[in-house]
């Protein structure tokens, strides 16, 4: 049978592994909660789901501990960094998706002043997380250049509310 088509989320997994390998989904799941996921959604049921998937299709590869809770750890297969290396050199032309229920309550007519105080904190928060990272050290280049789009993202945010405290 043929390796099924690959996904978004199925190369956010594969990258992710390829990372920090050999790794666990358990671990996976933090990794993501600590990094991607500040920019692409990604369910944690989704990193258990796309390992099996991408075991099966010989994208990882697994070692399962012998005893104990007999954890499995993933690590990238040869098949699995060709196919990342492939879809790293692909366009990515699809347009940007943002969903914020602020800006949306906005665009329907909701009273600026209302939303910009507790979105203010809400960015301003990220902002300084973001810069707490950048200070500690990123130690990936990929992921110092996702963060500093974090960083102005959350900056633009920042002033975006400011001016709307004055609306």
């Amino acid at each position: 049978m043929a390796p099924r088509k690959l996904t978004t989320a199925s190369y956010l997994v594969l990258g992710m592994v390829e990372m920090i390998e050999p790794v666990t989904p358990y671990e996976l799941k933090a990794f993501a909660a600590q990094s991607v996921t500040n920019f692409w959604s990604l369910p944690h049921t989704q990193i258990y789901t796309q390992c099996d998937r991408l075991l099966e299709d010989g994208y990882l590869s697994e070692k399962r501990e012998k005893s104990g809770r007999r954890r499995r750890s993933f690590s990238i297969t040869r098949e699995g960094k060709k196919a990342l290396a492939i879809w790293r050199e692909e366009p990515a032309d699809a347009p940007i998706e943002l969903r914020d229920l602020s800006l949306l309550k906005l665009f329907f007519g909701a009273d600026p002043k209302l939303l910009a105080a507790e979105q203010l904190a809400s960015h301003e928060e990220k902002l300084e997380q973001y810069l707490v990272i950048r200070k500690t050290g990123v130690p990936f280049e990929g992921v110092g250049r996702a963060l500093e789009a974090g960083i102005a993202h959350e900056r633009e945010f920042v002033r975006f509310w400011k001016s709307q405290l004055k609306a």
